[in-house]
């Protein structure tokens, strides 16, 4: 399994948002990224049931509005908006925790832009973490549609799982958490404390976080 790591993390445009969600404090990460695919394919792509675990994880559930949704291994939730094909939202529940993301298609000329936000509140895990703990995640997931989609391949989750702790998997673990750590400083956050926050979620992610220390395990 081959990534080109400096290429892939690159056409993602990251962004970090931090205002108040009824009355708390919260955050938003957003993703933004084009796919050399039209929008009804992507749409596809990342709805079916049939092709969602091609690139990420399988899926069971009702995925139609208010339908109720589990990813293997990961976050379950409610669809809580579906445009097809260019929007859907759901709730991300996961560890006890709840966080929302929505999801927007546009077409670009002969390309497909994907927007990805994912909202959370502001809380001790926040604030251990900062916003590479679902960012990290979330940036493999998208590398790993962009794959899907140029090659029709689906992915072999062993070698996934292989290259992970590769030194090539680490050092995207790395590049993706320094992005992020950029993104929240340019939000207004002070920079040694957000570098404080993405160095522990990028030892988390490269299965370097020390013994007895609590770890991101947002699901994303």
């Amino acid at each position: 399994m081959q990534i080109d790591v400096a290429r892939v993390l690159g056409l993602v445009a990251r962004s970090v948002k931090n205002f108040e969600k009824d009355g708390r404090p919260a955050s938003t990460v957003t993703l933004t990224r084009l796919y050399e695919t039209d929008v009804d394919d992507l749409w596809n792509a990342v709805t079916s049931r049939e092709r969602i675990p091609r690139w990420f994880a399988p899926i069971e559930g009702e995925l139609e509005l208010g339908g109720r949704y589990q990813v293997k291994g990961n976050a379950g939730g409610t669809i809580t908006a579906c445009t097809p094909p260019t929007r859907f939202a759901a709730t991300w529940e996961f560890g006890g925790a709840t966080s929302w993301i929505d999801v927007k298609l546009a077409a670009e000329r002969n390309q497909a832009r994907l927007t990805l936000e994912h909202t959370a509140l502001i809380e001790d895990h926040w604030n251990q973490f900062g916003p590479g703990a679902v960012g990290i995640g979330w940036d493999l997931a998208l590398a790993g549609l962009e794959r899907y989609v140029a090659t029709g391949a689906s992915v072999d989750h062993e070698t996934a799982e292989a290259w992970m702790v590769s030194p090539e998997g680490k050092d995207f673990m790395t590049t993706s958490g320094e992005y992020w750590r950029a993104a929240h400083v340019a939000s207004g956050v002070d920079p040694a404390s957000a570098k404080e926050r993405s160095d522990r979620t990028i030892a988390f992610y490269r299965g370097e976080m020390p013994p007895g220390v609590a770890h991101p395990g947002t699901g994303s």
